[in-house]
């Protein structure tokens, strides 16, 4: 009985340990964007808002 336990604390203190090194190099993970297209219209809004109240 001892030694299931042993096993199983183990088991778990494995899981946890793996867990925070997944968390963690997540966290970590440099995101990198594409830079913006270079437009030559200064305005892309493609439609007219009417002021009519």
């Amino acid at each position: 009985m001892f030694k299931v336990m042993l096993i199983s604390i183990a088991i778990v203190i494995l899981v946890l340990v793996l867990t925070i090194y997944a968390i963690s190099k997540g966290y970590s993970y440099n995101h990198k964007v594409d830079p913006l297209p270079k437009n030559k219209k200064k305005n892309t809004n493609n439609h007219e808002t009417n002021d009519q109240t």
